[in-house]
């Protein structure tokens, strides 16, 4: 190993921990900060290697953020499956807001994916099909930047209660902003309403949470939201926000 390896290898390590001595001291502060104070925070810390995530859902993260960092860049991650309400809403949120939309691909197109791996991979090994068409294309996508800003929410799922507004990502070694995770499901309703935020059609058609078309079904008055995602298969979480 020559000495600029090692001394880039030192670099990368004293950035590391200064990160989550960032994430450490921020997560307690920003604890019972308002949305938009945690967003004003990651932008005035990371500035341009702060992006945020959206899955053209809805549009309330990317308006939250649009507002305090305009131009900000918006990872979205095209996996091929979307249902064509969802690509449109992407193109309608390029149009309508002051944000920089980035499609993100797999390495793999849909069709390369069935020649190599068989067809229908998201229903015999759905783990391995969101890992190859969600989550390694993230990972890729977010190298160049310090920070990302996701839209998950601890009232969503069992497994996102313990989630921190602000939390460092081990998996990335980067650190990720939750601006909204104390939010409610009333608190997001009435922010959309009061804000006109653009939403996907499909929410009105009984599909509350959106997924690949070929693993989201409606959902049942009183159902729990997320039971439409994966539904018998025995799966709660994409592997993203694992």
């Amino acid at each position: 190993m020559t000495l600029v390896e090692i001394e880039t290898g030192l670099e990368r390590q004293r950035g590391v921990l200064d990160l989550r001595s960032i994430v450490d001291s921020a997560a307690e502060f920003l604890e019972e900060a308002s949305a938009r104070e945690i967003i004003r925070w990651a932008a005035a810390t990371f500035g341009d290697r702060l992006c945020l995530t959206s899955s053209m859902s809805d549009a309330l993260l990317v308006d939250l953020v649009s507002r305090v960092k305009p131009g900000v860049d918006v990872l979205f991650i095209d996996t091929g499956y979307h249902f064509a309400e969802t690509i449109g809403t992407r193109d309608a949120v390029q149009q309508v807001y002051d944000v920089n939309v980035i499609n993100v691909t797999p390495s793999r197109t849909v069709p390369e994916q069935d020649r190599e791996l068989g067809p229908r991979l998201n229903g015999r090994n759905p783990d391995l099909c969101c890992y190859l068409r969600k989550v390694e294309p993230l990972n890729r996508a977010l190298e160049p930047y310090l920070a990302w800003i996701s839209g998950i929410r601890r009232d969503e799922s069992p497994s996102r209660l313990g989630t921190k507004v602000v939390e460092w990502d081990a998996k990335r070694q980067m650190v990720k902003v939750n601006p909204i995770a104390r939010w409610t499901q009333d608190d997001v309703d009435n922010y959309m309403a009061d804000n006109g935020v653009l939403i996907n059609p499909l929410h009105y058609d009984g599909y509350p949470s959106i997924g690949c078309a070929p693993c989201t079904r409606q959902v049942a008055p009183g159902e729990d939201p997320r039971s439409g995602r994966w539904a018998g298969l025995g799966k709660t979480e994409c592997g993203i926000h694992l």
